[in-house]
């Protein structure tokens, strides 16, 4: 009866009973964690509103009565609601916080798929131990994969010679890039040039009386094009940032206090989010001896850096660049061009 008030359900908010038939208030997506299909609403100027009186069954002084009723209760209420959906809020965020120092970092190398707990306190195959597609049916102890993870980062993952040849690689494919994006940006200057004309003689025209209706629908597409090209040229790809001569050692200095910090229960939960934020993914395969498994761990440069210089939002940088990659011109279509900036921007150790 009562239903969801902004997403129009129930009977009391059902608008066909008042003679109006609302659609697209919502939309459905594929919840990328789950793979079910969940709803969320649309903008109201997204409605579609049309007035069927015919189907009116509710008179408006009635309807505007349950209304009123409805804002008078919602305000008597308004704490009880607010502390609700703040308890909710709280409870979400703490589903999404990883369970383990390694959740959701393991991958298989033979499948491509995750690895998480199947048996006790075991990492396995997801694909193997619930769709049967895969054939690595090695396990792995949790606290022995978390101890090899700390030991690459701490005494594997940075060296000097492996960072100046990542920083090398990387400043040479951002150089390309930026060579190109100056070509395409002079290209687009001139292109802009010769629409805002466009515009302007148009606007001259309807100016002197000549207006038609097929000049809006141009000025619509020459405003998406200008805008289009305007986006294009502002986008720039970042610089990396200085680079420390002393950057091992003081990366192994604060990887070695966030081990220890790991544990403390109070300062475990910022020591496990830091330490996630220097791996990009492991990738586990199995061994020619029984039981063994072999661990490659891949950390992400930029966040090793960032970290190192004691910048808080390690991912920011990293992706910041993926995103410039991916959204100039050439690039719009490559995952291949993006996959291989975001390699040179990892550093990859046998674990």
């Amino acid at each position: 009866i009562r239903g969801h008030v902004s997403r129009g359900t129930g009977i009391l908010n059902n608008e066909l009973y008042a003679g109006r038939i609302v659609w697209n208030r919502q939309r459905y997506i594929k919840d990328p964690s789950t793979g079910r299909r969940v709803s969320r609403p649309n903008p109201p100027l997204e409605w579609v509103t049309v007035d069927v009186p015919e189907l009116r069954i509710v008179d408006d002084n009635l309807w505007q009565s349950a209304r009123r009723h409805q804002a008078a209760l919602a305000k008597v209420f308004e704490a009880t609601t607010k502390g609700v959906h703040e308890a909710r809020a709280k409870a979400r965020s703490n589903l999404r916080r990883p369970s383990y120092l390694l959740s959701g970092l393991l991958i298989c190398g033979c499948c491509g798929g995750k690895y998480g707990l199947v048996v006790g306190d075991r990492y396995g195959c997801l694909n193997r131990n619930r769709r049967n597609t895969c054939e690595n049916g090695r396990t792995i102890r949790r606290a022995v994969i978390e101890q090899r993870a700390l030991t690459g980062l701490k005494e594997k993952l940075v060296s000097a010679d492996a960072v100046a040849e990542a920083v090398r690689a990387y400043h040479e494919a951002m150089n390309r890039d930026k060579q190109e994006q100056r070509a395409q940006s002079s290209a687009g200057r001139h292109t802009l040039a010769k629409i805002e004309r466009t515009i302007k003689s148009i606007m001259t025209a309807i100016e002197d009386g000549m207006y038609q209706p097929s000049m809006k629908a141009r000025m619509d597409e020459l405003e998406r094009q200008k805008a289009e090209i305007t986006a294009r040229i502002a986008v720039e790809v970042p610089s990396l940032p200085d680079v420390n001569p002393n950057i091992a050692e003081i990366y192994r200095h604060k990887v070695q206090h966030l081990s220890v910090a790991l544990d403390d229960q109070t300062t475990a939960q910022e020591a496990t989010t830091a330490i996630r934020s220097l791996i990009g993914e492991i990738v586990l395969t199995p061994g020619d001896k029984r039981g063994e498994v072999h661990a490659t761990l891949r950390g992400e440069l930029m966040s090793i850096l960032d970290f190192a210089a004691g910048q808080h939002d390690k991912r920011a940088n990293v992706q910041r660049v993926i995103t410039a990659v991916a959204s100039s011109p050439r690039n719009q279509h490559s995952a291949q061009r993006v996959e291989a900036v975001r390699s040179i921007m990892c550093l990859e150790i046998k674990a």
